[in-house]
C-alpha cells in the first residue's frame, strides 16, 4: 500500500501579461527548502514562460507547447507528466501549473479532480489579475468572469500602478464576480508569500559549496526591493484545542470564514465514533479539503490549526473555534461528520459524496472548483 501522502497540484491561471510568470518565479525564488515541480503550458511553439523557470527548478519541470492545456480532451497528456513529477525520486512536496493566458481554468480543474494518480491531488486554483488593464481585459475577454467565479484565490497584481480609490474600485467589481468569499489578494510584482499555498520547508544546512537555495537566500537578502518581504502584510493565528471540536460546527465555522482569511492548515480531532482518526485540513481561499489520517503511536489526540490572512480578527476566530469545542464527541451520530466527508477526496462512504450532505449543509461554492463541477465527477474535492 502507498503510504505517501498526495502532493497537491496548485493551477496558476490569468490572462496573458496579468504576471502569472512573475508570481510563479516569486514563489520559486521564495520556496526556502520546498521542492516544487512545475507544468508550464505556452501557447505557441516558442515556450518563453518556459524558459523564464527552467534555471530554477532543473528535472522537476515539464512543459507542455504548442497550445492549451484544457484542449487536451483526456487530459492524458498532463496525467504523464504529473505521474513524472510524483515519481519518489523527485521528493516534490507541491507541483504549480501555470495555465496558458487562453486555458479554461473550469475544464483544468475538471481534469485535475477526473485523474487517477492517487500520488497527487487537485490544491486549489489562483486567477492573477492586472489591476492596471483590469478594464482593458475585460474588454477583450467577456470570459472573464466565469474564469474568476471558480477562483479560489484571487492575486489583484501590479497594484502598484493604480491608486488606491482605483484598486478599491477594482476589489469591488471582483467580489461582485467571484463566488461569495472569495479572498482578493493584493501584490506588486507578483510577490505573495508562498505560505498561502503551500507550507515552506526550512533552508538545508549546507557545508561548503553553497547550495542553490543558500544563493537565492543572499540575493534576497541584498535586493530588498525587488523581492520584499510578503509576508509582512499577513497575519498568522494559531489554535490548539485538546477537546475535540464538534463537525457541524466546525464546517459552519468555515462557511463564515472571511475573504481575508487566506489559507488554513493543520489537523482536527473530531472522536465521532467511527470516524476518530485525525483529519488533515487544507484550505486555500474557498477550496477546501480533508483527508483522514492515522495517528501515531501515543500522540495525543488534538486539533491543531494554523490560519493565515489579512486584516482578519484572530481574538474574534479563536472565540469562534473556542465555540466549536464538543465535550461529548463519543455521543454523536456518524450522520453529523456528512459535511466534513464531503470534503474527502475519493471516500469510500457513498452518502458522503451526494447533494444531501452538502448543498444546504455546507455551503455552496466551498469546493472552490463550483458545486456544478462536482456533480458528476470524481467523489469530493
Amino acid at each position: 500500500m502507498n503510504s505517501r501522502q498526495p502532493i497537491p497540484v496548485v493551477v496558476l491561471a490569468g490572462f496573458l501579461g496579468s504576471g502569472k510568470t512573475t508570481v510563479l518565479n516569486h514563489l520559486l525564488a521564495s520556496r526556502g527548502g520546498t521542492r516544487i515541480g512545475v507544468v508550464v503550458n505556452d501557447f505557441g511553439s516558442i515556450e518563453v514562460d518556459a524558459m523564464s523557470v527552467a534555471g530554477q527548478v532543473g528535472d522537476s519541470m515539464v512543459s507542455l507547447g504548442g497550445g492549451c492545456l484544457c484542449c487536451a480532451v483526456d487530459g492524458s497528456e498532463l496525467d504523464a507528466y504529473l505521474e513524472k513529477l510524483s515519481a519518489p525520486a523527485h521528493r516534490i512536496d507541491v507541483i504549480v501549473i501555470e495555465a496558458s493566458g487562453l486555458a479554461e481554468p473550469q475544464e483544468m480543474i475538471r481534469m485535475l479532480m477526473a485523474g487517477e494518480n492517487p500520488d497527487v491531488r487537485y490544491g486549489g486554483m489562483v486567477q492573477v489579475v492586472d489591476a492596471a488593464e483590469f478594464e482593458a481585459t475585460r474588454a477583450r475577454h467577456p470570459e472573464t468572469g466565469r474564469h474568476l467565479a471558480v477562483a479560489d484565490l484571487v492575486v489583484l497584481n501590479k497594484t502598484d500602478r493604480v491608486d488606491a480609490a482605483e484598486r478599491a474600485r477594482i476589489e469591488k467589481e471582483l467580489a461582485a464576480l467571484c463566488a461569495p468569499g472569495i479572498p482578493v489578494v493584493g501584490a506588486d510584482h507578483g510577490r505573495i508569500d508562498p505560505e498561502l499555498l503551500f507550507d515552506r520547508r526550512p533552508w538545508t544546512e549546507t557545508r561548503g559549496q553553497l547550495s542553490f537555495e543558500d544563493l537565492l537566500a543572499q540575493a534576497e537578502g541584498h535586493d530588498h526591493d525587488h523581492c520584499g518581504h510578503a509576508h509582512a502584510a499577513y497575519e498568522s493565528t494559531e489554535f490548539t484545542s485538546e477537546q475535540a471540536l464538534s463537525p457541524r460546527r466546525f464546517i459552519d465555522f468555515l462557511d463564515r470564514r472571511p475573504a481575508g482569511l487566506y489559507r488554513i492548515k493543520g489537523f482536527v480531532y473530531f472522536g465521532v465514533p467511527g470516524h476518530e482518526e485525525r483529519y488533515e485540513v487544507h484550505a486555500v481561499g474557498r477550496f477546501l479539503r480533508f483527508a483522514p489520517r492515522p495517528w501515531g503511536r501515543g500522540e495525543a489526540r488534538l486539533t491543531q490549526l494554523v490560519m493565515i490572512g489579512a486584516g482578519t480578527d484572530g481574538a474574534g476566530l479563536l472565540r469562534d473555534l473556542e465555540a466549536c469545542r464538543e465535550p461529548a464527541p463519543h455521543e454523536a451520530s456518524p450522520e453529523s461528520m456528512w459535511g466534513v466527508l464531503r470534503y474527502v477526496a475519493r471516500t469510500a462512504e457513498p452518502e458522503a459524496g451526494t447533494g444531501e450532505a452538502g448543498a444546504g449543509e455546507a455551503g455552496a461554492g466551498e469546493a472552490g472548483a463550483g458545486e456544478e463541477l462536482l456533480e458528476d465527477g470524481p467523489d469530493g474535492v
